[in-house]
């Protein structure tokens, strides 16, 4: 037990949990079932038999897992039941996936479990305490929630790798009784159940009924990963057929008998209010059924979406800016200066004594980073339905939170939970943005006006994009001692602003010396979850500056950053230096930059091969990663997950910046929020790391490292330190801001 750490809290949810189940011995007997009668009731099908919460086991073999997670691209769902097959001895090609419904019963423990533990070894006698708490509080939180990188490494291993080998154990006990014979002698593969001695065999199908009656023991081992024969290989992903040949649906696709269609306009400022608008020109117009005000929004409700688009923009409603009429993102930036210039800090980590080292280091590097506003930018705007009849609520939209949209929703309509039908659909992309049901609450505001008729309402881009939740715009002032021999042995990050858990800001390197502390509360603008969460901030800022010190030290980047850190991430560093020939010339006219972040369990490396071109911009031509996530899952989709990453922070990196004036958000639609395109994409090359590491994530991994990578690569060609994204505001060939940016 020697370094493990419960949390207060969870100590508390679990027992108390434990408590309401009647007993801790009971209570620990009791977890692994609580939640199976409801799955039964809700997913329960004639012909199949639900085994596990999560495990439905048809007749014909088919076995359909339910995933509590949304896939938006992220090819986890595949991932999850991959897991599923293998420990349940599945044949993949009777492997089905369904979302989970938003229902308690399906809550995402498992998410809660890593937030709280992180990657701490839990003892075994404890680990059904753990779960269970996990569980509880996931269930009174409301939470369902797709992010992090925790479908895989967190429900995955956690939850439905051991649903499936439960599964299996209770098939192999089912044919044991049918057969009569020992249960260790009953041997399964490819979805056959064996007995050699006797040389009978059954299909799970087959004994999928009587496998349902049986309680499976709550201490299963699951396989080695040497007798893996799914898990780690390339497996073609189950939501993509339906994606190429049209049949997916998504929430814009939706069509009801009778829907109605609502087009939306939101107070200009985020917090503002509605004060009044005349309804009579759009009323006065084809198609027009109703106008609809909210307290911050109003609604032209039609027969279809383009009449309701026209009339909205017929109207002229009157708005009060409230307390953030005045507020610029010039002014929130003024001030996280003076805030990490100050005194007033909280503090996350802290090992020797930063402040003395600082002073008496032989060399002193010092650098202060400025970092935007981010929007979301998911390339399908929000949509979503609502009908509200006969006092119960259905509605169909697309979030991150099923669970937990769904009980806002009920509080919305004013309807019990019970009385709510909630059809998650696909979405056509996330990064954080479907965390907030904002737009599914306007539905349900709408549907209340529309006498019982479905209504489905339309974002516009321009609407999302200035009323998204911002990754939060961060100022970090950072610090380095270097001793005589070039080893950093000081450092100090004072940032502003801390959106994440204490764990991200930590330092990756081994510095003796070092003192991490933030600013909060200095700024207004609403704040969202964004791919990766602070690893952006964090990744960029120390990445830039690990490269300032190795500089100042006389030393190769990725050698002084060699010298620093731990074995693992060491074996990632040199994979990537490796795979992008660092130590040879680039092409003349390139240099190529490096970095390396650690983050959601997996370690990542990257090298950025760059040049600038004759309007001082930046061109990436290619992108090298590598990385350490313990165990890959779906390596195909996982390094496609890498390359993806790389994309969306290399946006960020390049053009990516919400600014505010007068409340406003300035930004209204890709010409103002620009992104990476097909024609300026870097060729990218991924290896994939392999370790005894615990399993780590691949969705959020490779986006934190590359705004450094190439900032880094900048300076290695032209010898300006940039310090502040995006790079566009820069002529890089002199390193000057540019006049208009």
């Amino acid at each position: 037990m020697a370094g493990f750490k419960v949390s207060r809290r969870l100590v508390l949810y679990s027992l108390g949990g434990v408590a309401a189940a009647g007993g801790l011995a009971v209570g620990i007997a009791a977890m692994p079932y609580s939640t199976l009668p409801r799955a039964r009731e809700l997913v329960g099908k004639d012909g199949e038999s639900v085994l596990r919460t999560w495990i439905r086991l048809g007749a014909d073999d088919a076995v359909t897992v339910f995933v509590p997670h949304v896939d938006f691209g992220q090819g986890s769902q595949t991932a999850v039941a991959m897991m599923v097959a293998e420990e349940m001895d599945a044949d993949w090609k009777h492997m089905r996936v369904e979302e989970a419904p938003a229902d308690a019963a399906f809550a995402n423990g498992a998410l809660v479990r890593n937030f709280l533990l992180g990657n701490v070894h839990v003892p075994q006698a404890l680990d059904g305490l753990a779960n269970f708490g996990s569980r509880r509080m996931a269930q009174n939180m409301g939470f369902q929630i797709t992010g992090g990188s925790s479908a895989v490494r967190g429900t995955g291993a956690v939850t439905l790798a051991p649903a499936g080998a439960a599964a299996r154990w209770m098939l192999r006990k089912a044919a044991a009784q049918a057969w009569g014979v020992p249960l260790e002698e009953v041997e399964t593969e490819a979805s056959v159940l064996h007995h050699r001695a006797s040389n009978r065999s059954a299909r799970y199908g087959q004994m999928a009924e009587a496998a349902a009656r049986h309680d499976p023991p709550g201490d299963l081992k699951l396989k080695e990963r040497a007798a893996y024969r799914i898990v780690g290989k390339t497996t073609p992903r189950l939501d993509l057929p339906a994606k190429v040949d049209g049949t997916a649906h998504y929430p814009h696709d939706l069509r009801l008998e009778g829907m109605l269609y609502a087009a939306a306009r939101q107070a200009p400022v985020i917090g503002g209010t509605l004060l009044d608008v005349d309804p009579a020109p759009a009323m006065a117009m084809r198609g027009v059924k109703k106008v609809v005000k909210t307290g911050d929004a109003v609604f032209v409700v039609a027969d279809n979406t383009w009449r309701a688009r026209v009339a909205l923009d017929a109207l002229e409603p009157r708005w009060n800016d409230g307390a953030n009429g005045q507020v610029s993102s010039g002014a929130i930036m003024e001030a996280m200066n003076r805030g990490v210039a100050g005194a007033e800090f909280k503090t996350d980590h802290e090992a020797g004594d930063a402040e003395t080292a600082l002073s008496g280091a032989a060399t002193k590097v010092e650098a202060l980073y400025t970092i935007p506003f981010l929007a979301h930018a998911p390339m399908a705007p929000p949509a979503m339905a609502a009908q509200i009849k006969d006092g119960a609520l259905e509605i169909w939209c697309a979030v991150q939170n099923p669970l937990g949209a769904m009980r806002e929703a009920a509080k919305r309509a004013g309807v019990k939970e019970d009385k709510v039908r909630f059809h998650n659909m696909l979405m056509g992309g996330g990064f954080g943005r479907g965390g907030f049901a904002d737009y599914a609450m306007h539905a349900v505001d709408v549907a209340k006006e529309t006498d019982g008729a479905p209504v489905q309402v339309s974002w516009t881009r321009e609407e999302d994009m200035t009323h998204d939740w911002y990754r939060q715009a961060s100022v970090a002032k950072l610090e380095g001692g270097l001793d005589a021999q070039g080893r950093l042995v000081a450092f100090r990050n004072s940032f502003s602003e801390r959106r994440d858990s204490a764990e991200v800001s930590a330092l990756q390197y081994e510095v003796p010396n070092h003192l991490i502390r933030y600013v909060n509360g200095l700024n207004p603008v609403r704040w969202g979850y964004w791919r990766s969460v602070d690893n952006t901030l964090h990744g960029f800022t120390v990445e830039c500056f690990m490269d300032e010190c190795a500089r100042a030290a006389g030393k190769d980047p990725a050698e002084f950053r060699r010298a620093h850190i731990s074995e693992r991430q060491r074996a990632v560093l040199d994979r990537v230096a490796e795979i992008s020939n660092w130590g040879s010339a680039p092409p003349e006219g390139r240099a190529r930059g490096i970095a390396l972040r650690e983050s959601f369990g997996t370690v990542v490396g990257q090298v950025a091969e760059v040049s600038v071109g004759d309007n001082g911009q930046v061109r990436v031509h290619h992108v090298w990663s590598a990385a350490d996530a313990g165990l890959v899952v779906n390596p195909g989709n996982f390094i496609s997950q890498i390359e993806g990453g790389v994309i969306f922070g290399l946006s960020a990196a390049l053009y990516g910046e919400i600014s505010v004036e007068n409340g406003r958000v300035r930004e209204q639609n890709f010409p103002d929020y620009d992104m990476v395109r097909m024609a300026e994409a870097p060729r990218q090359t991924v290896s994939i790391v392999e370790s005894a590491s615990r399993i780590g994530g691949g969705g959020e991994p490779g986006t934190p490292a590359i705004a450094a990578a190439v900032a880094n690569g900048v300076f290695a060609l032209t010898g300006h330190r940039v310090r502040e994204l995006p790079l566009r505001h820069f002529d890089l060939r002199s390193g000057a801001r540019r006049a208009s940016a």
